[in-house]
């Protein structure tokens, strides 16, 4: 089995306010089905209030060069078909295109 992040940047859902409780409920059916079928890892969204930060291997603290925003999903999946399907759901869910990486393999973790 692969982890696979499964993403979106914030400006992708693009949604009314009237849209918004559904996108919630039908987001949380999906993310109840990942639980259920075993694949769920874990999920969020980025707080966006937070501003990044940058630590040095001497502990200074700078500014994050990179910003991430949106949500994410992560999913334990035994292939990147798998990994493509479940994007598919959490896409129509959440009504925004979605991102699909693999992590990379590292026995120790």
């Amino acid at each position: 089995m692969t982890h696979f992040l499964i993403s979106f940047p914030s400006a992708a859902m693009v949604l009314t306010e009237e849209e918004f409780p559904d996108v919630v409920r039908e987001a949380r059916a999906v993310i109840q089905e990942a639980k259920d079928a075993g694949v769920y890892v874990f999920g969020g969204g980025i707080d966006e209030e937070v501003d990044p930060v940058l630590v040095a291997p001497d502990g200074t603290v700078t500014g994050g060069t990179t910003r991430l925003d949106g949500g994410y999903t992560v999913l334990d999946l035994p292939s990147h078909e798998a990994a493509l399907e479940w994007a598919q759901k959490i896409a129509a869910s959440c009504r925004c295109p979605q991102e699909v990486r693999a992590f990379q393999y590292d026995p120790l973790s």
